[in-house]
């Protein structure tokens, strides 16, 4: 079992580029070593949106009490250290999975 987290943004004019740079630099390495397998990653640049997903072993409440963790660790502190807000909007919600049949 896995919960999955949709995480959708749209981006602040102008900072597509910058935040697309910092989003492949960071996440790859602070999600994944904080116990979160990324999903997906989709940019609109003629929106300025980016869409991606994260996932974690285990129910909402395992994935809630990783991110809480996730959230105050030093990692994540230092991937966001000096960085100006590039995202406008967030959107971010648990999502339900349904497998498809073929």
């Amino acid at each position: 079992m896995k919960t999955t987290q949709l995480r959708r943004y749209t981006l602040v004019d102008g900072e597509y580029d910058a935040f697309v740079a910092w989003w492949n630099e960071w996440m790859p390495r602070v999600r994944p070593a904080a116990g979160f397998t990324i999903e997906f990653a989709y940019g609109l640049p003629e929106t300025n949106e980016f869409v991606w997903a994260v996932s974690a072993p285990g129910d909402e409440d395992a994935f809630v009490a990783l991110e809480k963790e996730y959230l105050a660790s030093e990692a994540r502190a230092e991937a966001f250290a000096g960085v100006p807000q590039r995202v406008a909007e967030y959107n971010i919600r648990l999502v339900t999975d349904y497998p498809t049949t073929a």
